[in-house]
């Protein structure tokens, strides 16, 4: 099996939905997640204007996308907004590449570090980016900040999500 990385094109974005939807059905074994499950996802058009700005990263199983990575740069760190890898290849480093993927990119960019905003009990979220070497932000910058408003908007219990920061060298 030959795994490759590289950005998304126009012509990968149509897969990304589904991607995004199997993935999401993880969430079906935390009852008050599981309506994460049924949700719509991002639009191709969304996805589109992601992999039109440089900001979205795709992995590809012999040159079958199974994973993706959507990024916004903040002034000091690459945002990452989306990290999706489908069902049948959880738990295979593909997640974890892709993260090692963006770290590059935030390098290329001249940014300081990845940051996100991820659920802090649910094991592939909080703990698995724990693992890679990010840790919890209290003191939080105007975008995370932002960020976190936006998802208590959308109905994220605030106190079930969390910020993370990844310095990089």
């Amino acid at each position: 099996m030959k795994m490759t990385f590289r950005p998304t094109t126009e012509n990968d974005v149509a897969c990304l939905p589904a991607i995004e939807r199997a993935a999401g059905q993880r969430f079906r074994d935390y009852p008050e997640l599981a309506w994460l499950a049924d949700g719509d996802g991002m639009s191709v058009e969304q996805h589109l204007d992601f992999a039109e700005r440089g900001l979205s990263l795709l992995a590809l199983a012999d040159e079958q996308p199974v994973g993706f990575l959507l990024a916004e740069a903040h002034p000091s760190s690459l945002f990452i907004v989306e990290l999706s890898v489908h069902l049948a290849w959880q738990g295979k480093g593909v997640g974890r590449q892709l993260i090692a993927c963006a770290g590059e990119h935030a390098h290329k960019l001249g940014l300081k570090s990845l940051t996100l905003t991820t659920f802090r009990d649910v094991p592939w979220n909080a703990p698995f980016y724990a693992r890679l070497g990010f840790e919890r932000v209290d003191a939080l910058t105007p975008e995370l900040r932002q960020k976190r408003e936006e998802e208590a908007a959308h109905g994220f219990a605030y106190d079930s999500r969390c910020a993370m920061r990844l310095p990089l060298s």
